[in-house]
């Protein structure tokens, strides 16, 4: 009975360990840098959209509007 309890302690420590090691394999990011990533990826989503409304679009001054939008973006982007 012994021995059954000390394999079931050995396989607990082996998997802290290895929970330990997934853990310092996933990169921690700060609140600011979830928050910078979630802005630029709704960023590339909202260049995307007008992208295709761009494609679609057929009036002078709607394309005209759709281009100011897409460099705004671009510029936020670079920021």
């Amino acid at each position: 009975m012994a021995r059954g309890w000390e394999s079931k302690s050995v396989e607990e420590q082996m998997d802290a360990a290895e929970q330990r090691a997934r853990e310092r394999a996933t990169p921690q990011f700060s609140a600011e840098e979830i928050a910078a990533k979630a802005r630029r990826d709704s960023l590339l989503l909202d260049r995307k959209r007008i992208e295709q409304d761009l494609a679609r679009a057929r009036h002078p001054r709607h394309r005209e509007m759709l281009q100011q939008a897409l460099a705004h973006l671009d510029a936020r982007l670079a920021e």
